[in-house]
């Protein structure tokens, strides 16, 4: 139940604050009143009782089946109340039923659907909140709805087949290091004594070198790699480094295709479902822009934006810088004429998730070999430091 905080005035004229739970801003005047205090301030408080701010943890999955449950009900005559009432008693995500709750409660208290759910941006990106708005107004929401739920469940199936088809690369690498790490522990410091006599060749130095300061200084070497790694996240967050790694990213044979690709999926689908649902070019473009995961593609939508304020055509400044293939700013082109970009936006979506799969499954098979090599030379590396020096010794032992 949400939290509010406020400062009321007693009878007396005392000034007293604090907080307290209610389903509403007006049910927590109420409740003050019942306290028989004169409400000063009150506002919503939306933490845990420690103080810190709760986070909503409702996945995209669950949001598709909401909009897709709701689309139903709306479609079937049941109204919007009688509707949310239904999800939450079906609700099982805790978060969600919550989230319900204060949604139905603030569409009770005559506030529209639109601006309630914009209440909660963690929940319902601006890119939702805006289709939803345009079908409100036009009443086609369950179209809307049902258009949302479609947009997510092909976001999450590709973002799902992405993650899938990373994971046994990322197993390989973490294996690997794991297996490294273990043997400069426990399995090089055996041979230390055996070899401790024998004329070491260079291999055999480093490998011995690199396993003394893992074993001395690993309370050292720990923070170093938190460090690094809290550094490069930090460094990913600059926007300036972050358009820097992208340009090079997209460089990488065939891995930088795929991320091109993915990046010009999402805009195309999204531009185009929200055209679909009615809602202005201007504004769709706005939202795009920041729902692309690109920076460069981003660059080149802000400048399309400009371009079409101006009367100007939104084809033109996105081929500047050769992100977008010309192929698709063809489509891009004629759908401008025939006043069908809507359709053609969404068109070009579903063929290039299509290349996409095909470019992703490309490019887990370039990871694969890549990481296997290293995972083998590593090994080989290990192999050769230890028996190089056997080798040496059983060389001069036979030439006695």
């Amino acid at each position: 139940m949400p939290h509010f905080s406020y400062t009321a005035l007693s009878e007396a004229g005392a000034q007293t604050s604090g907080t307290l739970e209610a389903d509403s801003q007006a049910a927590a005047l109420r409740v003050l009143a019942e306290k028989r205090l004169f409400p000063v301030t009150v506002s919503a408080k939306d933490s845990n009782p420690d103080g810190k701010p709760r986070r909503r943890r409702i996945r995209t999955s669950d949001l598709g089946m909401l909009y897709a449950q709701l689309a139903d009900l709306l479609g079937s005559g049941v109204p919007l109340l009688r509707s949310l009432d239904s999800l939450i008693k079906s609700a099982v995500n805790p978060d969600l039923k919550q989230l319900l709750r204060e949604v139905r409660t603030s569409v009770a208290e005559g506030q529209s659907f639109t601006d309630t759910l914009r209440q909660y941006p963690e929940v319902f990106p601006t890119l939702h909140t805006a289709m939803i708005q345009a079908g409100e107004r036009a009443a086609f929401l369950e179209e809307v709805l049902r258009s949302l739920a479609g947009f997510l469940e092909r976001f999450e199936e590709l973002r799902s087949k992405v993650m899938g088809a990373l994971i046994y690369p990322a197993l390989l690498a973490t294996l690997g290091t794991v297996v490294m790490v273990a043997a400069l522990i426990f399995f090089v410091p055996k041979f230390e004594p055996l070899l401790a006599s024998a004329k070491k060749p260079l291999p055999s130095e480093l490998l011995f070198a690199a396993s003394r300061i893992v074993r001395g200084y690993w309370y050292v070497l720990i923070p170093v790699f938190i460090g690094l790694v809290a550094g490069l996240w930090t460094a990913i967050r600059n926007e300036k480094h972050r358009r820097t790694l992208e340009s090079w990213q997209l460089r990488i044979p065939v891995v930088g295709n795929a991320l091109r690709l993915l990046a010009i999926t999402r805009f195309c689908r999204i531009l185009g479902t929200m055209l679909a649902n009615g809602v202005p070019l201007l504004q769709a473009l706005r939202i795009s822009k920041d729902a692309t995961g690109s920076l460069i593609l981003a660059d080149r939508i802000a400048e399309a934006t400009e371009s079409v304020r101006d009367g100007k055509r939104l084809s033109e400044p996105l081929s500047e810088g050769g992100f977008i293939p010309e192929q698709i700013l063809a489509m891009i082109t004629v759908a401008e004429e025939s006043n069908k970009l809507q359709e053609v936006l969404v068109q070009i979506a579903d063929t290039v998730e299509r290349r996409t799969n095909r470019q992703v499954d490309q490019a887990v098979r370039l990871i694969e070999p890549v990481i296997l090599c290293a995972v083998a030379a590593a090994i080989g590396f290990l192999a050769l430091g230890l028996l190089l020096p056997i080798f040496t010794m059983a060389s001069a032992l036979g030439s006695k």
